[in-house]
This record gives C-alpha cells, structure tokens and sequence, in this order.
C-alpha cells in the first residue's frame, strides 16, 4: 500500500506535522503486518456466530462446555449404578461388607388368570369332570434384612407379608397373612476384578410359615404359602461392562414332604405330598443410560418335576411336570448416591406362568 491509496483523512494527517506523520505510518504498518498472523487464528471459511440483535458473539468458552458434560458431585460412576441394578434385580449377585447391614423394601403385585380343570378320581376312573375360570391377585410386601459375616459372606433374612384375593365360581375369599420366612446365604469364592467376571455361590431355606394349601378348607381363605420346606442352591455370574452389567445364574430346589395331612379333596382325603424336584436358569443384562437412570431386561425360567400325592384309601397319584417363564423389564432411578429405586414389570411366557407380575424394589437407610 502506497500514500496515494490512503484515504484523505490520513493523508491530511501526515500532512499536519513530521513527526505525527511518522508515528501514523508506524502504527498503520504494524497494523498490516498483523493482519495475516490473525487470521491464521480462525479456521478458514468459518461464519462468525451472530446473536438475534446482530451482533457478533464471543466463542463459546471450552471450559464451561466441559462442566456442563461432567457428572456433578454425588453422582458416582455408572458401575455403582449398574451394581445397585443388580441388586434390586436379584439379591444374589450382590455382597455387602463385613459387619454392615442392609435393609430393603420390596413391593410385588401378581397376576393370574386360568382354566382349572377338576376331577374326582374313584376306583382308578375319572367320575367327576369340569372346567373351572380361576383368578388370583397377590400383593406381597417383603422386608429383606442383608448382614455381612465376612467380607465374601452375606447372610439374609426375608419376611413376606402377603394379601391374596381369589375368585373361582362358587368359592371367593382374601387372605392377608404372613408368607414363608427365607434364610439365605451369599458366598464370593474369589476376589471380584473390574475386568472379571464376578462369580457367588448361593443357598437358602424356606420355611412353611405361611398357610398352607395342603391344610385350608374349602371357603376358609387362600394359601399364603408354600406348605412344605425347602432347600435351594444356586450359582451367579456377573460382570460389568461399563456402561453395560450382563448377569446369570441357574440353581436347583428340593423340597420336603408334608406329612400327616388330612384334607378332603373331592370324595377322597389327601395324606402326604412330595412336590417335585425344580431347576431354574436366568439370564439378563443391565443398561446404565446415564449416572442416574438404568434400564434391564432378563429373562426366567424354572422347570418343575411333578408331585406325587397320597391319599388316605392308598391311591398315588403324580402331577405333571410345569414350567414357568417370564421375561422382566426394568427401570432404576438414582435418587441419592447410595439409594436406587427400581420398577420392574414381568410378562407370564408359558401357561404355568403368572399372567402379569409388577415389583418395586427400595433400599431403605438407617
């Protein structure tokens, strides 16, 4: 650029004094020797951002953009969430600290809607036949204690409190009662690793503290329980996968006679029943969808062999075997660092199944 280029003003500028003249001339060639080194800085093509009024906006600060993407204070990882969800998804995938105590609050409704078929067996034949629409609502409320023994040993205690409505023709009653007590045992044979897969041995004991359906009479309530004790073990594996949890487990159950019955059934009076032998599988996967809310899908089934019942006049007669699966959809919500409240949904895959199941689960802090 030349004098004669510069616009009038600058010129008439120069013109005023030598010296002034001199000092403009060095501003005006900083200015130009600058320019290129400026705009390197801006990538080429690159629109300035404009706010509504017109005016061009300051950058958007990288720090700022930073604090508003990272978790706030409180909020934990996505693998304590995730192992929080499988917490409330099964208790059994799950150890608490020696000498510590956990204390949780599970809320469950069930349905079950079918056609009973019910028959009178006499002198080897079948003398009585009908078909029955049967349907039952169960809401149980459980309180479910969790202690650590050891640091790789957790026991547990389970007290069920169910309210169950039936209706059938002819017989419809509510019972609320308390169910079957459960004792229960976790056990982490090896130290778990983030990169693993975490393993727990599992046994319990059901006690037959809630009524039995082997002893009620007919029009005098519903069965609140399972009527005999058992026994079940069981092997869980799970491994976390940020921001992934899979999980499975399978276990067996067998469970005692019950003895010294007397219950009419039909024109014959029931005496002994040995229910039949069960194995379970599992299998699912959690999902952590941010630090705050998760979502899993898993899957049941348990297959159990038929029971052999005895009546009074010496007949003996097996049930046939029954499945039951169920496919359940969860939902964990984190309200605090240390309480997750999970919501979960079963569907009933198989006719033994129930039709519908629904279940919160809440860790409760003291």
């Amino acid at each position: 650029m030349t004098l004669r280029t510069l616009p009038a003003a600058v010129k008439a500028a120069f013109a005023l004094t030598p010296p002034l003249a001199a000092t403009l001339a060095a501003t005006l060639a900083a200015a130009l020797l600058a320019a290129p080194a400026l705009a390197q800085t801006a990538p080429a093509g690159a629109p300035a951002a404009s706010t509504q009024d017109g005016n061009t906006a300051k950058p958007a600060d990288a720090a700022a953009a930073r604090d508003a993407l990272a978790k706030k204070e409180g909020e934990g990882d996505q693998s304590a969430l995730l192992k929080q969800t499988l917490t409330a998804v099964d208790k059994q995938y799950s150890l608490i600290r020696r000498s510590q105590l956990q204390v949780s609050y599970d809320l469950s409704y069930s349905y079950i809607g079918q056609e009973k078929i019910v028959t009178d067996l006499a002198g080897g034949g079948i003398t009585l036949f009908d078909i029955e629409n049967t349907s039952a609502h169960t809401i149980t409320n459980t309180l479910s204690a969790d202690y650590g023994l050891l640091d790789n040993l957790t026991g547990n205690v389970t007290l069920p409190l169910i309210s169950k409505y039936s209706e059938s023709r002819g017989n419809s009653g509510l019972s609320n009662s308390l169910g079957d007590i459960g004792l229960g045992a976790r056990w982490q044979p090896f130290e778990a690793h983030r990169d693993t897969p975490n393993m727990t041995v599992t046994g319990s004991m059901r006690l037959p503290s809630g009524r039995s359906p082997f002893k009620i009479v007919a029009g005098s309530g519903q069965a609140t329980g399972a009527g005999v004790t058992s026994f079940t073990g069981g092997l869980n594996v799970n491994r976390i996968v940020d921001p992934v949890a899979l999980f499975g487990s399978i276990n067996v159950t067998a469970s005692l006679p019950a003895k010294n019955l007397w219950q009419v059934n039909g024109t014959r009076v029931l005496t002994r029943v040995q229910p039949g032998a069960s194995v379970g599988f599992g299998l699912g996967f959690a999902y952590a969808l941010s630090y705050g809310i998760s979502t899993t899908i898993s899957f049941q089934e348990a297959i159990s062999a038929g029971s052999k019942l005895s009546f009074a006049d010496g007949l003996k007669v097996k049930t046939a075997m029954q499945t039951s699966g169920i496919l359940n959809l969860g939902l964990g919500y984190r309200v605090s660092p240390k309480t997750t409240v999970n919501l979960s949904v079963g569907i009933g895959l198989t006719a033994d199944s129930p039709n519908l199941t629904v279940g919160l689960n809440l860790p409760l802090a003291f």
